[in-house]
C-alpha cells in the first residue's frame, strides 16, 4: 500500500496529520468515536453512521480483514474512517479482502497514524463536532475553515438517503456464528406472525433475528404511510435504527402516531426516539453520544444490568415523557433513557441494539417479547 499524507481538521481549530488509506479526496462529516475493540466491518456498514467520520479508539484496526458475511446493509454510508494503526496483513480464515481495499472499493476515505487518544479526548470534552478529512488539501488554515463551514447534522433528514426505495420480503435467518446459544430458533416463519419492518437505515441483523424468532418479515421504506402499512395486514410493526436527528422525520412520526393502538410496535435506536416523539416527548443531542459495545444498561423490571451495543447521538428527554410512557431501561453511565413502554398501547422500544452485530447478546430476549406481544 502506497501511503500519502492526509489530514483531519476540526471546527475547533485542531488539525491531525497522518496517512491516507482507502479512497483519496476530501469529505466533511461530524467526527465521532466508537469504543468497540472488534466489529469494524459492522460499524462501517451500519447506515446509522451516515454523515459521520468515525474514529476507532482501539489502536489496531483491520487485523482480521473483511468478509462477505459481516455486512449490515447494502453499502457504506459513513463519510470517513480514522484509526491509530491500520493492519496491512490481515489474518483470518473468513477474510477475503483487506480493510484498505474495502474502503477504496467503496470510495470511503481513511486516515491512520494520528493520536486517536488526543482526538477522542477533545471530542469527549467539547462534544462531537464538524470536521473534514483531506488527502488533497494540506493547508491547515484552509481545512479548519472548511470544517467550520461544513453542514450540521442537527435538523437534517439523513434517513432519506439510506432507506430503501422499494418494499421487499426478508427470509434470511441468523448465521450460525452469530446466533446466541440460548436463542432457540422459532417455528416455521412462513406461518408465524407477520412483521412489517419500517426501514430508516436498518441493520440487517434485525430482520435476521425476527426471522429466527419465527416471524414473516416484510421490509418497507421509511416514508411508507400508515395506510399502506395497515394494508399489508401485519401482526406487528418494527421501527428500525437509522442516522441523525429524529425530529426532522415528521413523516415517520405521523405514521407511528397513526399506528399506535392498532398494531403492536417495537422500536430500536432511532425507532425508539421516533416512538417517543410520536407519543409527545422531545429529544436532545448528546455531547458525544454512545457508540461502542460495552454500554451498561439497567433493566428496571428485572434489576439486571445488560452490557449493550450502541450507536446514537440523540436521546429522549426524560422530563418530556408523558404520563402514559414508562421508562423501562436507563444508561448507568449518564442516566439517559434506554427503553420505554406505553402504558395503554402495545408499544415499546430500546435505545441500544439488542441484535448486536457486533456486540454482546445480553438483550436478544426483546425479540421474544415482541413476538409474545403479537401472539397474545
Amino acid at each position: 500500500m502506497t501511503a500519502h499524507p492526509a489530514k483531519l481538521a476540526l471546527a475547533n481549530g485542531s488539525v491531525f496529520t497522518g496517512w491516507n488509506f482507502g479512497a483519496e479526496g476530501e469529505v466533511h462529516g461530524e467526527v465521532v468515536f466508537n469504543t468497540s475493540m472488534t466489529g469494524y466491518q459492522e460499524i462501517l456498514t451500519d447506515p446509522s453512521y451516515n454523515g459521520q467520520i468515525v474514529t476507532m479508539t482501539y489502536p489496531l484496526i483491520g487485523n482480521y480483514g473483511v468478509n462477505a458475511d459481516d455486512v449490515e446493509s447494502r453499502g457504506l454510508f459513513l463519510r470517513g474512517f480514522v484509526v491509530k494503526e491500520l493492519c496491512d496483513l490481515p489474518s483470518n480464515y473468513r477474510s477475503n479482502e483487506s480493510l484498505d481495499s474495502y474502503l477504496k472499493r467503496n470510495n470511503i476515505i481513511g486516515l491512520q497514524g494520528i493520536d486517536t487518544r488526543a482526538l477522542v479526548r477533545q471530542i469527549r470534552i467539547e462534544g462531537a463536532m464538524k470536521g473534514i478529512i483531506s488527502s488533497v488539501d494540506m493547508d491547515d488554515a484552509s481545512l479548519v475553515q472548511k470544517a467550520k463551514d461544513g453542514p450540521s447534522l442537527v435538523g437534517a433528514d439523513l434517513a432519506s438517503a439510506v432507506m430503501p426505495q422499494e418494499s421487499a420480503a426478508w427470509d434470511s435467518p441468523l448465521d450460525s456464528l452469530g446466533r446466541p446459544a440460548d436463542f432457540v430458533s422459532g417455528a416455521d416463519n412462513q406461518n408465524g406472525p407477520h412483521v412489517v419492518a419500517i426501514d430508516y437505515g436498518m441493520k440487517w441483523n434485525i430482520p435476521r433475528y425476527l426471522t429466527d424468532a419465527g416471524c414473516r418479515v416484510t421490509i418497507v421504506p421509511g416514508k411508507t404511510s400508515a395506510t399502506e402499512i395497515l394494508a399489508l395486514n401485519p401482526d406487528g410493526v418494527f421501527l428500525s435504527n437509522g442516522p441523525g436527528d429524529p425530529e426532522p422525520l415528521e413523516y415517520a412520526i405521523d405514521t407511528i402516531r397513526q399506528l399506535l393502538g392498532k398494531k403492536p410496535v417495537f422500536g430500536i435506536c432511532l425507532g425508539l426516539q421516533l416512538l417517543g416523539l410520536a407519543c409527545g416527548a422531545k429529544t436532545f443531542k448528546l455531547r458525544f453520544g454512545h457508540r461502542g459495545a460495552n454500554q451498561p444498561v439497567l433493566n428496571r423490571a428485572t434489576g439486571h444490568v445488560e452490557v449493550t451495543s450502541q450507536n446514537h447521538g440523540f436521546a429522549l428527554d426524560s422530563d418530556s415523557l408523558p404520563d402514559n410512557i414508562e421508562v423501562t431501561h436507563i444508561n448507568l453511565n449518564d442516566d439517559t433513557v434506554e427503553g420505554i413502554r406505553h402504558k395503554e398501547h402495545a408499544a415499546f422500544g430500546v435505545q441500544y441494539h439488542p441484535e448486536a452485530s457486533a456486540g454482546p447478546h445480553d438483550s436478544h430476549y426483546l425479540f421474544r417479547e415482541f413476538v409474545d406481544m403479537m401472539v397474545v
